[in-house]
């Protein structure tokens, strides 16, 4: 099974489909309550060894990538074939040349032996059992032991050079079934002074296999997790109560798009572990420890969702669900659990001057653009310029006219834009490593990149003439008329109107939390049909030069003091050909522009907490008292596999629309996630730095300047703008789920 031919991720895809069918043809037909004996158990793994993935683990046969899909598909079977035993078997003694290893592994790739793998004295559970060994036997006694019921030879890992070969079928050897989480297929194994083979593991590093073993079994509980979800959300189809489908009610709707951002973060995570450990990039550790602490509590999450949906069918044995349960809860505890991985992470961060969170491969484009704007920046936005700057009060550091137009002459304020329009077709992952940049380098905000693309994407030769320069130099910010008091979310439901009178349109109403009120024009929604079914059908947009005649601005300090105002509109006479789109087009220029942006909303919110997060780092390391605090350290280890969710849900994003798709319920995945963090990393520093960060801007021993808190109360507004995270979840159940509207 060699990869020479395809890339990983397409041979990963091969194996993954091919795998799939035959598991549910040779699997899965018989039933839940097939048989899961020994002998069972040893039937279905001389079929897959017919498959070729007894030998994965072998240097040339493929790599953990491919060892997770294996995993995977196996989780999702709900079929405990000794996959895991195998794999790790080969990954830690396939190179030996000791002749008797030699043929045990002859004999394994043919399927004439099954290896029951252990960790033994590395295992951070101390609950699992130990075995003292001498040169030539062994005693002790071994829980939770995988398929050592069917197994023909124990590996059991004796310290960290040597492990152990010994042949479950000798007089001295006891394997007894053990039932845990309320299933079978685990053994305690009782040696008394068993004869044992010595094996050196000569430049393999066991703690390195444990954290790839940990990883495996990552991957197989969330095989198991997404079957019973899958199955739970076309139950959730299919069962009707009060005379609908329950997965129209909300509450389903909104628990099944919670669990599918978990599984797509713990997904994404698992496949971006493999891929750096598989091209030899040290940082796969890091992530692989982060894919099992996240996974933990995710996975289990999910489980725990999944049986609430199914209800009272999914508490009989007899159903699948059951089956996936228990798997995701027995294989996301093992190996030390969450904590241990944790551990490992926190020491990363906080130890001996710590590490900070990994910087992403972005292409050889990307990285050359992040290191270019880096270099501006240092030239442009640094001394005496970034200090007055920063001593400015927060309501007045949100833009920055100069410095937009600093941006302006280099064009980047069109880095995505087509050629066609000025700008610089630049690719989505170079626009991250501008995003990054730019937050790393505490630059105000620029452009107006949704008003830019309704105009590229609706609005006429001469509307883009005459304001995509304005916007591309920085010489001019578009605000966004969108929100009433009685049209937030509902948007359909604006009253604003625009009645057309000759050559002009003449529009009245209010607009209610408009943020960028002090912009030169806004973007504007009004109502053109007040009768159109659906209301939708009525709406139509244009661009409000804001010093017309008639608006009246009435502004609020937000909470978290910034600004958004009141406008109102009376009688505002705008030229007719400052409609954008055609009449009543107005929700498809309004729905194209968001969804073109929304995709890397997310991934700007997260680059946000991800920068905050190092200045937190920073202050946390500085004092020892908190560094060495096991709860600080819990807390930290936990932002930083959070925020690794959140870059790759962004990556991702970004490699969906490079691809040419830009479907909104994924770049809803990114932005529920990655608002909902910002706020749970606000609360989170005000619980390590305590009361000092409460202290608000310009105080006097406010930790920098008040960023912390300010933070926190910042956050509120990512999950209500742009569509509240509930409208959000809701479009993920309709448009990613199939639920019903």
């Amino acid at each position: 099974m060699t990869t020479t031919e395809a890339s990983n991720d397409d041979v990963a895809g091969m194996l993954r489909d091919s795998l799939r069918g035959f598991l549910d043809e040779h699997w899965r037909p018989r039933g839940v309550t097939a048989s899961s004996s020994p002998d069972e158990v040893s039937a279905i793994w001389r079929k897959l060894v017919g498959q070729g993935v007894a030998a994965l683990g072998v240097e040339g046969e493929g790599g953990l990538a491919e060892i997770l899909v294996v995993m995977a598909e196996l989780g999702r079977a709900g079929c405990p074939a000794p996959m895991w035993s195998a794999a790790f078997a080969n990954l830690a003694i396939a190179g030996s040349k000791v002749d008797v290893v030699v043929e045990l592994m002859e004999r394994l790739h043919s399927g004439k032996a099954i290896v029951a793998f252990s960790f033994g004295a590395l295992d951070p559970d101390r609950g699992t059992g130990s075995v003292e060994a001498t040169n030539s036997t062994a005693t002790g006694v071994l829980r939770f032991v995988e398929a050592a019921g069917g197994a023909t030879h124990l590996l059991v890992v004796l310290e960290q050079a040597h492990l152990a070969l010994i042949d479950l079928g000798g007089v001295s050897v006891e394997c007894v079934a053990t039932r845990a989480m309320g299933a079978w297929g685990q053994y305690e194994v009782r040696l008394n002074a068993a004869p044992l083979t010595r094996i050196p593991v000569g430049t393999v590093d066991l703690d390195d296999l444990r954290i790839k073993g940990k990883t495996a079994l990552t991957a197989r509980a969330y095989g198991a997790a997404r079957r019973a979800f899958e199955l739970a959300v076309d139950y959730a189809k299919e069962r009707h109560q009060f005379g609908q489908p329950i997965g129209k009610f909300q509450a389903i709707q909104h628990k099944l798009a919670n669990c599918l951002i978990s599984l797509e973060g713990v997904r994404l995570i698992l496949e971006h572990a493999a891929r750096l450990h598989d091209g030899s990039n040290d940082d796969w550790r890091y992530f692989a420890d982060c894919a099992s602490a996240f996974s933990c509590n995710a996975l289990r999450k999910v489980s725990l969702e999944t049986q609430h949906t199914f209800g009272a069918i999914g508490y009989a044995e007899e159903h699948e669900a059951p089956i996936h349960f228990k798997r995701v809860h027995l294989d996301t505890i093992v190996l030390g659990g969450a904590a241990d991985a944790k551990q490992r992470l926190a020491a990363r961060l906080l130890d001996a001057d710590g590490a900070g969170l990994p910087q992403y491969d972005l292409g050889s484009a990307g990285n050359a653009f992040r290191e270019q704007v880096r270099l501006w920046l240092a030239q442009n936005w640094t001394g005496d310029t970034k200090q007055a700057f920063d001593q400015r009060p927060f309501a007045k550091r949100e833009f920055d006219a100069s410095f937009a137009r600093d941006v302006g002459e280099t064009g980047w304020i069109g880095l995505g834009w087509p050629e066609q329009f000025g700008g610089q077709a630049r690719s989505p992952l170079e626009q991250i490593a501008f995003m990054e940049t730019m937050e790393r380098g505490e630059a105000p905000r620029i452009g107006a990149a949704i008003q830019a693309n309704a105009l590229m994407m609706f609005g006429t030769a001469e509307q883009q003439r005459k304001y995509l320069p304005e916007i591309l130099r920085g010489e001019a910010m578009h605000g966004m008329g969108y929100s009433e008091p009685q049209a937030g979310s509902d948007l359909a439901a604006l009253r604003t109107s625009a009645i057309k009178d000759g050559d002009h349109w003449v529009i009245n109403g209010q607009k209610i939390w408009t943020t960028t009120w002090w912009g030169k024009y806004m973007f504007l929604a009004a109502r053109t049909d007040k009768d159109a079914k659906p209301p939708h059908a009525g709406v139509s947009m244009f661009i409000v030069p804001m010093d017309a005649p008639g608006i009246t601005i009435r502004p609020s300090v937000t909470m978290y003091d910034g600004t958004f105002a009141n406008i109102f509109y009376d009688n505002v006479r705008i030229p007719a050909e400052n409609l954008v789109g055609e009449v009543n087009g107005g929700w498809k220029v309004l729905t194209g522009a968001l969804a073109f942006e929304r995709g890397l909303v997310g991934g700007g919110i997260v680059l946000k907490v991800a920068h905050a997060f190092e200045q937190l780092r920073a202050h946390v390391i500085g004092d020892r008292s908190l560094a060495d605090n096991p709860i600080v350290r819990d807390k930290m280890a936990t932002l930083a596999f959070e925020i690794e969710i959140g870059r790759l849900l962004m990556m991702h994003c970004a490699e969906l629309v490079a691809d040419g798709v830009t479907p909104p319920e994924y770049g809803a995945i990114s932005k529920v996630f990655s608002g909902e963090l910002m706020e749970r990393f606000g609360e989170a520093a005000l619980d390590i730095l305590g009361m000092r960060a409460a202290l608000s801007e310009q105080m006097p021993g406010a930790i920098d300047n008040g960023r912390f808190e300010q933070n926190l109360r910042h956050s509120l507004m990512w999950v209500i703008s742009i569509g509240t995270n509930e409208i959000q979840r809701s479009l993920i159940a309709q448009r990613a789920l199939g639920l019903p509207r």
